[in-house]
């Protein structure tokens, strides 16, 4: 017996008469279509998108381009006669639409371009996808990323502090966020404060507050970030960087539940979890006298690794198109997918800055970009075609090689390590032996 094929989303924005009159062909052929005003289209889900354009929406497209950002997904714009005639529609269109058609249809021609559309959507790892998808996600399915996933799942529920440790720009913050959201204290505040950022002689005030006339310009009594997180979850982001004389403070802090602010003596109970992250060692600052080693042990309780980009090369593909939609209004410029030498480009650079330099990388290549595609030039890495390889031995030349075959094969099998050592030919405990050799985690 065959299966009927699964039904493909499609929305349709704003539909006109021919629009009502195409639907039942569409549904005929394998579309579950559902139609909404634009004002309604962000609480809907879908494959593909079909939007009538008219001639308000190039007045203020403000709202076309949110939607589009966030849909995830390829968009059809549907045009009368009257927008074609009006100046820079065309511009518009081929920067945010998949394709376009004119009134009245050519059914055919439709039922072509949607496919088209939703098979393209698709090969981007996008369709399906909520147009009100949060942001706040920890996004990739690599294994050192599914297995963060299910610690903080563990984490999340109990008060104990958590410290969070891991290179710059590998999501300390967003795994912070993640706990607190998690946690039954969820509805309160969640308020972060970077002891890295924060002149010295302003952090003291700035966690624990001051009373007027504590000091010169303390014109008014002002409530610290720790008393502002009063319930709730207090994130210490780069902890090691925070003076000795703040450590003595926050130390007794943590024991006693109480602060004071400066130039005060009344003792206030403060109730909050606290977070902490770093990217320098601890256990170093602590031997050289930098970092409280009491202090140390109150704040790890609990720990979370946090994996550099380099060893989730499964997740460099979904992060960038998710940064190509997060960053596309911003820029004002449609998402974008990447080129398969931009792909190849991402798998072999070793992204010092990890996740943060992606980010950024993605949203300078959203406003370079001049075709329909992110060009490796563009992220401002080199492509394949320009790349010169040093000269060296030829051990070297074997060794590059094979460090190359496994960031390949792990670009498309992270999750599937048995598969990835198929693909290369060779038997699984000599992929773990070749991992540990190249020092791939």
């Amino acid at each position: 017996m065959i299966e009927a094929p699964a039904l493909r989303r499609l929305l349709v924005v704003d539909p006109c008469d021919d629009c009502h009159r195409l639907l039942p062909g569409l549904r005929s052929v394998g579309w579950d279509v559902d139609s909404c005003t634009l004002e309604n289209a962000a609480d809907r889900t879908c494959d593909v998108g079909l939007l009538r354009l008219q001639p308000f929406h190039l007045e203020r497209p403000e709202a076309v381009k949110e939607l589009i950002s966030r849909s995830g997904t390829e968009w059809i714009a549907v045009l009368n006669q009257e927008v074609l005639r009006l100046q820079n529609v065309g511009d518009f269109v081929c920067e945010w639409f998949f394709d376009f058609h004119t009134l009245p249809f050519d059914v055919s021609r439709v039922q072509v371009t949607l496919g088209r559309a939703f098979g393209m959507a698709r090969l981007r790892g996008q369709g399906t996808i909520h147009v009100d998808q949060p942001e706040h996600e920890l996004l990739g399915d690599s294994k050192p990323i599914r297995e963060l996933r299910k610690l903080l799942s563990k984490l999340a529920p109990t008060e104990s502090p958590v410290l969070i440790r891991g290179e710059s720009g590998t999501g300390k913050e967003l795994v912070a966020r993640t706990l607190h959201r998690q946690s039954q204290r969820h509805s309160k505040p969640f308020v972060a404060i970077n002891c890295g950022a924060i002149p010295e002689h302003l952090i003291q005030s700035e966690l624990f507050g001051h009373e007027k006339g504590a000091f010169t310009g303390a014109h008014q009594r002002k409530v610290g970030r720790i008393e502002a997180a009063n319930g709730g979850t207090l994130f210490l982001d780069e902890i090691g960087d925070l003076p000795l004389e703040l450590q003595a403070n926050l130390l007794r802090f943590l024991q006693e539940k109480h602060i004071e602010r400066v130039g005060g003596s009344q003792p206030i109970p403060v109730d909050v979890r606290v977070l902490a992250a770093t990217h320098v060692d601890l256990e170093a600052a602590i031997e050289k006298k930098r970092f409280r080693e009491d202090l140390y042990y109150r704040l790890n309780v609990l720990q979370v690794v946090t994996a550099p980009l380099r060893e989730r090369h499964g997740d460099l593909s979904m992060l960038a198109n998710h940064f190509s939609h997060f960053y596309s209004h911003e820029t004002g410029r449609r998402p974008r997918s990447f080129s398969e030498d931009a792909l190849i480009a991402m798998g072999k650079h070793d992204w010092p800055g990890n996740v943060r330099e992606l980010a950024n990388r993605v949203r300078r290549g959203l406003v370079l970009a001049e075709g329909r595609q992110i060009e490796a030039r563009d992220l401002g890495l080199l492509s394949q075609h320009t790349i010169s390889t040093p000269m060296g031995t030829l051990e070297d030349y074997k060794t590059r090689a094979e460090r190359q075959a496994l960031c390949d094969v792990l670009n498309r099998h992270s999750d599937n390590l048995s598969v990835a050592a198929k693909v290369l030919g060779v038997s699984r405990p000599t992929f773990y032996r070749l991992l540990h050799k190249h020092q791939i985690r």
